[in-house]
């Protein structure tokens, strides 16, 4: 079950990215 956790983090880190370039856009 511990890769359910990774891909929850780069779920978060995409999320993040997306948020980062919205503010930027």
């Amino acid at each position: 079950m511990f890769y359910m956790d990774m891909i929850f983090s780069i779920v978060c880190l995409l999320l993040l990215v997306i948020c980062v370039l919205v503010g930027v856009a």
